[in-house]
């Protein structure tokens, strides 16, 4: 029971933080590598107040404003400076390297002596499960918005966002923005989950994100009833849950990386309609052979 019940709590965080991913990768079509430097920059602001005494719900949302301004970074050098996208999301994660350690003053910060959003008379996975299910309404009516339909235009219609009189720049900065922003908050609360900032902790964020996103749309790609962000949790969840079950199997932990991409890679295998149909066809009653 305490297994399913680490795995929903951990699932449903990087649930937040594939929220974020999702805005970009799906939304955007913007490959934004800043995102490891984000989830890390919230958790080192975190650790940051947290040793100072700020009311930990009050360092969720400093935090958030730090990765919105992560965000607005990464996109004034795409937009204004004409930077690729790529590299765009590459100079601000090793930027963000830096910047975290001076936040920090060092590279690993404890929080076991702090209070944090943990410490009050509620169970960890009620707190997380309010914060998941409020992140994803409101996400779901920002894009009912008029703003949230442009921001959705941006990625799939350039020309329509353009004739309606709306800077496609100052969209994707937005989009990223908001992103990051959401990003750096999963990473607050996994700093004070955990009850502990590492300079570390932001690696491989963007692999983690697109795993989720990818297997919850492989797998709930026919529940056409459910919201896109609730399939991006599940993914979440179910990421979580093949990376703990892996672990709890015998792998060392030194194998995680090598799992996640592995697990990418088959949801991205499964999810590719010329496989599966040359699947079907190779073990169809009858059929023939697959050149």
């Amino acid at each position: 029971m305490d297994f399913l019940i680490n795995t929903l709590e951990q699932g449903f965080i990087f649930g937040i933080m594939a929220l974020g991913v999702f805005i970009t990768y799906s939304i955007l079509d913007f490959p934004d590598l800043s995102v490891d430097g984000t989830f890390a920059l919230g958790a080192a602001v975190s650790a940051s107040f947290l040793t100072k005494g700020i009311n930990p719900w009050i360092v969720c949302l400093i935090a958030l404003l730090y990765g919105l301004i992560g965000g607005l970074v990464t996109g004034i050098i795409h937009v204004k400076l004409k930077i690729t996208n790529l590299l765009s999301g590459i100079l601000v994660m090793i930027s963000l390297y830096s910047v975290n350690l001076r936040i920090m003053g060092k590279a690993n910060v404890p929080l076991f002596n702090n209070k944090t959003i943990f410490s009050y008379d509620l169970s960890p996975i009620l707190v997380i499960s309010i914060l998941v299910i409020s992140v994803k309404l409101l996400m779901d009516l920002f894009f009912k918005t008029k703003l949230g339909y442009m921001l959705k235009a941006t990625g799939d219609n350039n020309q329509l966002v353009t004739s309606l009189g709306v800077s496609i720049g100052w969209c994707k900065i937005l989009g990223l923005m908001l992103s990051n922003g959401l990003v750096a908050l999963a990473g607050s609360i996994m700093a004070q989950y955990q009850r502990f900032s590492d300079i570390t902790m932001g690696n491989g964020t963007i692999v983690m994100g697109l795993a989720a996103i990818i297997l919850g749309q492989s797998i709930f790609k026919k529940l056409t009833f459910a919201a896109s962000t609730t399939v991006v949790i599940i993914g979440a969840i179910l990421y979580k849950g093949s990376i703990a079950l892996a672990l709890r199997m015998g792998f060392p932990p030194t194998d995680l990386k090598l799992i996640t991409a592995l697990i990418v890679l088959a949801a991205i295998v499964t999810n590719n309609k010329n496989f599966s149909k040359s699947i079907k066809m190779l073990f169809s009653k009858g059929g023939n052979e697959v050149a």
